[in-house]
């Protein structure tokens, strides 16, 4: 296995003079399958096509674009794994001080609205060769889209780059469809019937096409937005799907043809399996590699594609709600690849993917007719003829296990745990804590608020509770101290103050502090995007309350970490505006103490009554405490969510398994 040509040296050593594709990416190249760059270029080659990687070129100019001469097909451009913008700046806004997909971290490798800027540069460079955009940005950016960072509507990326053609989702199939017509000698202007592609056309006369509203509508009107948004949102998968056309001008028409079908098995099989080293490109290791490979390098992706539908995330605008898996043959033989590793220590860090525990299609109906138009598996219940054997994930699970050289398998890639309820039985959690958990388990309950959770579209929270006191009942079954980790969204749409004060409330009374959390990042493609930008949840019409004021984004996110000195005064303050100063005071089931504690007679009547000291001072002292644990009740409280109590993590004390 070698790495795809970076040089026209390396084009030499292959005995190569022209390339027919020119690969340019945001990311750094790192051969690997959890990088978008190195599996459509490792499908082309496969099918017989000379293709090489110009990762993060200077795009000062276009000089660096020459760096493999011209292209014989087209250049190939992706701003990389994550949208350009994402990548550059926090939610707040603020230039992030890391690039986890450039070397050693290093940011400013890449530019703002990458897609755009490589696109001017390699027409600059080689006017005649054709582009085709594809990966997170192009595809989330397909059609007229929010743009936070602008805070405005932008155009579709295809025209704003003046790009050929975009793949967008997944796009193994559509890249070498477009790459046969191509080499047949078909100019790339021309080839608009190609599934998994936006267009550009003239005229639009297909009768099957929908007319999305208009550019200039989509400006004026927000709800005209809403309305596009809800026709592209149920007409995003293959089995039922038909083209879908926004007009710009009276001639100019981009134009959606439907999305490729599902890769089967034995294709997804033969995607993993092609010949990738799984290492960064040796010219990164004097900058230390690339920091995103860490985690996925000893990882195993098992399934595509999610059917959760939380409003939140994009999956379902690029992968899809339709699961594809890799066979069980496919995944061993890789496990077995990474133990010849020099660097593998035994320990296979993940076996998942969007969601770990989603092995299987949703039901049967799924593969041949599509997702259900007009509702959702798992809400807001799971759907009655949702299939939630977990049968072969278990057996999955063993059989990696039992690999010579593997010490042990993880999932780490987050399990939805209302599916995992829904199991008619316990096998699967009781494998999961006994095997499979590091000492730690992540899921992503986002929020405790059901007015919130509803908007989100995820489970209530007493299904959230359910499954903790499950999983603290099956750990003390086996005699295991192992601990949860829940992830929470602040200042998502519908969120008033009040929800982020009674989510405090909810990880005070567990005494449960979050490492990280997350305030809402309204990002292009999601549910939850379209809701910030028009008030309106567009699927039900529903006016939605939208957190868009900075001060309350501080205070709401503030309200998550009350614990922290330097969130006193912002968590103050909403107390205050909720009219909830009950919650400042001494005690456990306070949130804040006033200022400052030692001068005020409270202080001194809460301690002679036997409080507790550490409840006198500001940060309460409960910065460690970081994991959720029924057994560890070193607070006497009686708790206002009975099925959770929390204690810290101690890193020293080893977790005990059978």
């Amino acid at each position: 296995m070698e790495f795809l040509p970076v040089s026209k040296d390396d084009m030499k050593k292959r005995g190569w003079d022209q390339l027919d594709f020119v690969y340019i990416s945001g990311d750094a190249y790192v051969d690997h399958p959890s990088f978008g760059h190195a599996i459509i270029c490792r499908q082309l080659e496969r099918f017989g096509y000379k293709v090489g990687i110009i990762a993060q070129p200077d795009f000062h100019s276009a000089e660096d674009f020459k760096r493999l001469g011209k292209p014989r097909l087209a250049f190939l451009i992706s701003a990389g794994n994550v949208d350009s913008m994402v990548n550059h700046y926090s939610v707040f806004k603020k230039r992030r001080k890391t690039d986890f997909y450039s070397p050693g971290g290093e940011p400013g490798k890449r530019p703002d609205r990458a897609c755009i800027v490589y696109t001017a540069r390699a027409k600059e460079a080689y006017k005649d060769v054709p582009v085709i955009l594809g990966g997170i940005e192009a595809s989330l950016r397909r059609f007229a889209h929010y743009d936070y960072w602008d805070n405005k509507l932008r155009r579709s990326i295809l025209l704003d780059s003046k790009a050929d053609i975009i793949s967008y989702g997944m796009g193994e199939r559509t890249m070498v469809e477009i790459a046969e017509a191509l080499d047949s000698g078909i100019d790339a202007r021309d080839i608009t019937w190609i599934r998994g592609t936006v267009v550009r056309k003239k005229t639009v006369d297909d009768e099957e096409t929908i007319f999305l509203p208009g550019y200039e509508e989509l400006t004026k009107n927000k709800m005209k937005f809403a309305e596009s948004f809800r026709i592209q949102y149920k007409n995003n998968e293959a089995p039922d799907s038909v083209p879908l056309a926004e007009q710009y001008d009276k001639n100019l028409f981009v134009v959606q043809n439907p999305p490729q079908p599902v890769l089967s098995r034995e294709e997804l099989d033969e995607v993993y399996e092609m010949p990738f080293t799984r290492e960064y490109h040796p010219m990164y290791e004097k900058y230390g590699g690339i920091p995103a490979l860490t985690e996925v390098k000893f990882s195993l992706t098992s399934v595509r594609g999610c059917y959760g539908g939380c409003a939140f995330c994009a999956l379902t605008y690029h992968q899809g709600r339709i699961t594809a898996s890799r066979s069980m043959d496919s995944l061993i033989r890789e496990a077995k690849l990474l133990t010849k590793k020099p660097d593998f220590k035994g320990y296979i860090n993940d076996v998942g993917g969007p969601t770990a525990n989603f092995r299987r299609p949703a039901c049967e109906k799924q593969a041949e007719k599509g997702t259900c138009k007009h509702k959702d598996c798992l809400f807001p219940s799971p759907c009655r003829n949702l299939d939630t054997d977990h049968r072969e994930y278990i057996e999955l699970l063993k059989k990696l296990r039992q690999i010579d050289g593997v010490k042990k398998v993880f999932v780490r890639s987050g399990v939805r745990f209302d599916y995992a309820l829904a199991d008619r039985n316990d096998a699967f959690l009781k494998e999961l804590c006994r095997y499979h958990v590091s000492g730690i388990l992540k899921v992503a309950p986002e929020h405790v608020s059901d007015n919130v959770l509803r908007l989100m579209r995820k489970p209530e929270n007493s299904v959230f509770r359910k499954f903790v006191k499950k999983y603290n009942e099956i750990n003390r079954e086996y005699d295991m101290n192992q601990y949860m980790i829940p992830y929470f969204i602040s200042s998502h749409p519908g969120s008033r103050l009040e929800d982020a004060v009674e989510l405090a409330e909810y990880l005070n009374h567990n005494r449960f502090v979050p490492d990280q959390v997350q305030d809402f990042y309204p990002t292009p493609g999601t549910l939850s995007t379209c809701m910030y930008y028009t008030g309106t949840d567009p699927l039900t019409g529903e006016k939605v309350y939208i957190p868009d004021s900075l001060e309350e984004k501080k205070m709401q996110r503030a309200l998550l970490h009350f614990n922290r000195p330097e969130n006193y005064e912002l968590v103050k303050k909403a107390l205050i505006k909720t009219g909830r100063t009950d919650l400042i005071g001494f005690g456990p089931d306070k949130l804040i103490t006033p200022r400052p504690p030692s001068a005020t007679k409270e202080a001194a009547a809460y301690l002679k009554k036997g409080g507790n000291k550490s409840a006198v001072s500001s940060d309460r002292g409960r910065s460690a405490k970081t994991g959720f644990n029924e057994d560890t009740k070193k607070q006497n409280i009686k708790a206002k969510y009975e099925n959770t109590s929390a204690g810290g993590i101690k890193k020293s004390k080893k977790v005990k398994r059978k």
